[in-house]
């Protein structure tokens, strides 16, 4: 199969880091654009791109591009694309699109137009056969995408999206994306040559994210994908790769650590770090955020503070346990608790955690006064819908707004 023009999805703000991704992936040229990578590879590439990307949403192959003003030319675009090297009419499809500016008044018809296209060639060219519907487990994704007046084609390779890695079966109230949890990873820049502990670790996909970049082993190495079922597939050569990527699993060089106020979230990180192959390269504790001490002398923290909508559990201490990693704790409106959690949680760091290095996701923007602390780096990231920051601190002995000794005094 020629060169293919692949497009890879990513959350907002994420598109500097899988370039760079992609380009240690693979050695095909790259093109950086809002929301996604594309990128001119090989079908062998779209297997390792899936098999090894962290951060991408989905692999999808670019099957066509045209101009239009109506559904029938959406129609038209569809039906000039040659499914049938693709996948056969034995197979379900589903067509999803999305839009920016479309002069299309209802969506949901366009979709109609072009899964009827997509039927009508394959009922023209295999004697009336033609693939059939399937909206919850289709064997073919088909996306398409709208401008204000382009639309562009793609098959899915990935099936169910990336984030899905094959291990997370137990989670809490608001779970961590793994794409997510990959971003702050590599946006923090640990690679796995420095301890890492996540203290509000929750199920444990921080931590779990981690032990597996600590080990080097494949984020996809557990999960199956849609272009097992696709005609251009073979199997030898996917097997091989998937052999070199488990040949290249290590054994960390550094600890991985993971602690929650909630035992029961600490049970469901433990299950799920089994399920992923790294119980042995991370450890989950129970604890208080407040109280627990360093599990090392020095590393990174990387943590994810739940928010969101309250979730009315009490912990210790007289905290909500949404505060303390097991939920979800409001941060627009009245914060209550929370004033006191961050302030708290700052002075513990200060006092105990000096030489670590600290990174915190909040969708609060003012979180580095409320715990009075002076960050030293910000990163724009995106969780979901709802804007963020990547917030770094290094954490000294004492204030970071110390007075001088005889004013203290």
């Amino acid at each position: 199969m020629n060169q293919l023009h692949l497009f890879l999805p990513c959350a907002a703000g994420v598109e500097d880091l899988l370039e760079a991704e992609v380009r240690r992936i693979c050695s095909g040229h790259t093109d950086k654009r809002r929301g996604g990578v594309n990128v001119v590879a090989s079908w062998r590439d779209a297997m390792q791109l899936n098999l090894h990307s962290r951060l991408a949403q989905r692999v999808l192959v670019q099957l066509a591009e045209g101009f239009y003003r109506s559904e029938n030319d959406l129609y038209a675009l569809a039906d000039s694309v040659a499914w049938e090297i693709w996948f056969t009419p034995r197979q379900s499809i589903k067509v999803e699109i999305t839009a920016q500016h479309s002069p299309l008044t209802s969506l949901n018809f366009a979709a109609l137009k072009i899964k009827d296209a997509v039927c009508d060639r394959f009922r023209a060219k295999a004697g009336g056969v033609r693939p059939d519907v399937n909206t919850q487990w289709p064997d073919v994704r088909i996306y398409a995408h709208l401008t204000t007046d382009r639309c562009l084609l793609y098959i899915d390779t990935s099936g169910e999206p990336l984030f899905k890695r094959g291990w997370r079966e137990d989670t809490g109230e608001a779970p961590l994306k793994e794409t997510l949890a990959a971003a702050m990873l590599a946006a923090s820049g640990w690679d796995g040559s420095a301890p890492l502990y996540d203290p509000c670790c929750g199920s444990g996909t921080i931590a779990i994210e981690a032990a597996t970049i600590a080990c080097n082993q494949a984020p996809g190495l557990l999960r199956r994908f849609a272009f097992e079922k696709y005609l251009p597939y073979q199997e030898h050569v996917w097997e091989a790769l998937r052999d070199q990527a488990a040949a290249a699993v290590r054994e960390p060089s550094v600890p991985v650590f993971g602690s929650d106020v909630a035992f029961r979230m600490v049970d469901f990180a433990e299950r799920n770090a089994e399920r992923a192959g790294v119980s042995h390269a991370v450890q989950f504790r129970g604890g208080d955020a407040l109280q627990r001490l360093p599990p090392v002398p020095a590393g990174v923290m990387l943590l994810n503070p739940p928010y969101g909508e309250r979730i009315a559990v009490a912990g210790v201490a007289g905290t909500p346990r949404a505060l303390r990693g097991g939920g979800t704790a409001q941060i627009d409106g009245e914060r209550d608790e929370g004033d006191a959690f961050f302030p708290q949680l700052a002075t513990h760091w200060k006092k105990n955690y000096a030489g670590w290095t600290a990174w915190v996701l909040t969708p609060d923007l003012k979180l580095p006064s409320r715990m009075r602390l002076k960050e030293s780096r910000r990163v724009p990231m995106w969780n979901g819908p709802i804007e963020c920051r990547l917030f770094k601190f290094d954490m000294v002995a004492g204030s970071a707004r110390q007075k001088p000794a005889a004013a203290a005094e």
